[in-house]
């Protein structure tokens, strides 16, 4: 069931901080008395700033946060990143208007000027980085890059937080103000000692204290695989079937490739599982041998038993994202007359891991509905009449999903549509 920390409560606090960082736009130095470039100026930055570092700590996994709001985290900061990167133009082009208009100088006599204050340099380095991050997350130039080249530019945005700090300081809305300037180092302190600990030295500690190694490598079926890894302290990680790790293969052309994959298995004190396709960038995963090092980083995500709030679940899985609901359909603590699975697949060789499902559903007594065939079949499109076909009503239940992102989104939209309450829908996205 739901733990004591949700989404929407992290929501609201991220929110009031936003509303307390304007606040003090409006209000320091000296309350506004008129709405112009400066005020504009003034906010924009107070935002900006905040925004800046919330953006790195909704990317720190931080545990808390993690399973509060899971894999929508990813979401929040794609949502958020191109407004706190406006703020950030916003402000560069309010402030030196204000400033001319004060002087009484035209924009480009006044450019220079503003240039010479404290960390401005450093802060004009910092907004170009933004805008290089913001130009290579455009679609059309995200699709060209893999992930790792993705990360390796999203990189700069840690560095760019860092060179606009010294400026935030010296502003006028915190300089002169010991109060503030405290408050707003410390924000800044605590974001990066998060950074620091869950994303450097927590995933290096994992690697020394678990020594993972591949143990085996099942075939499922022509293109699919399941790694069973073995290691040591495993219960310390705290993983529940339904979360995923960022996985690296510590093998000569794969060490520098990182995916994540959800556990296929309930987690043991000295095993874990997971289930892949094995193409593409990924081909090689069948044949990695035993006893190969492995970099796990997690466990994340929030598609978790711990989210639910209604006595009957409906699991919807297609193709590959049977993974995460065959552990869930495992150990979910509810009655098996209560628990439905839907699986959606393109042809009978696609459905994965079956044996396995047939063998919990025949145990449990619970309910296992195969949608097979071309989704052009109206038996098999997940609308919200074959959904209750299936499974009965559907706001007396939470449903978890996970399939590709083109069919997540088609179920996401017929439910909500459909007038399914958002809350007791769950699914991760990890399109980056």
């Amino acid at each position: 069931m739901r733990g004591s920390v949700s989404a929407r409560w992290v929501g609201g606090l991220i929110l009031a901080g936003l509303a307390a960082s304007v606040l003090i736009g409006v209000l320091v130095p000296e309350p506004a008395s008129r709405f112009d470039a400066a005020l504009i100026a003034h906010v924009s930055g107070m935002a900006a700033g905040y925004g800046a570092a919330v953006m790195v700590l909704l990317m720190a996994r931080i545990p808390v946060l993690e399973k509060a709001v899971g894999a929508d985290l990813a979401r929040w900061h794609a949502i958020a990143g191109p407004v706190v990167i406006g703020s950030v133009l916003l402000h560069a082009v309010t402030a030196v208007g204000a400033w001319a208009s004060t002087r009484g100088i035209g924009l480009a006599a006044a450019l220079p000027e503003v240039l010479g204050w404290p960390g401005l340099v450093a802060a004009s380095v910092a907004a170009a980085m933004l805008v290089v991050i913001a130009v290579v997350t455009l679609g059309a130039i995200r699709r060209r890059l893999t992930y790792e080249q993705w990360h390796l530019v999203h990189l700069l945005a840690y560095v760019s937080v860092a060179l606009g700090f010294s400026h935030q300081l010296a502003g006028p809305s915190m300089a002169g103000h010991r109060g503030i300037q405290i408050g707003w180092s410390l924000l800044y302190t605590y974001t990066f000692a998060m950074l620091l600990r869950y994303r450097v030295y927590q995933p290096l500690h994992q690697l020394w204290r678990h020594r993972l190694r591949v143990e085996r490598v099942i075939p499922e079926s022509d293109e699919v695989v399941s790694i069973v890894m073995s290691g040591q302290h495993l219960e310390e990680l705290h993983a529940e079937p339904g979360q995923y790790f960022r996985w690296r293969f510590l093998v000569p052309g794969m060490w520098s490739s990182v995916h994540p994959f959800s556990l296929s298995a309930p987690p043991t004190s000295d095993s874990l599982r997971i289930t892949v396709r094995d193409r593409g960038s990924l081909l090689g995963l069948s044949r990695l041998p035993r006893g190969t090092r492995v970099w796990a980083e997690g466990p994340y995500g929030a598609l978790t038993s711990r989210q639910r709030r209604r006595r009957r679940v409906l699991l919807i899985a297609g193709g590959v994202g049977i993974t995460p609901m065959r552990a869930l359909f495992e150990t979910l603590d509810l009655p098996g007359n209560d628990l439905t699975l839907i699986y959606r697949a393109p042809s009978e060789d696609d459905l994965l891991l079956r044996a396995e499902i047939d063998e919990i559903a025949h145990r449990r007594g619970a309910r296992v509905v195969y949608l097979v065939g071309p989704s052009t079949d109206p038996r098999n499109q997940l609308n919200l009449r074959t959904l209750r076909d299936h499974a009965g009503a559907l706001r007396d239940m939470d449903i978890y999903v996970c399939a590709s992102p083109k069919l997540s989104a088609s179920i996401r939209y017929t439910l909500l549509r459909g007038g399914f309450p958002r809350r007791q829908l769950h699914e991760e996205r990890f399109a980056f």
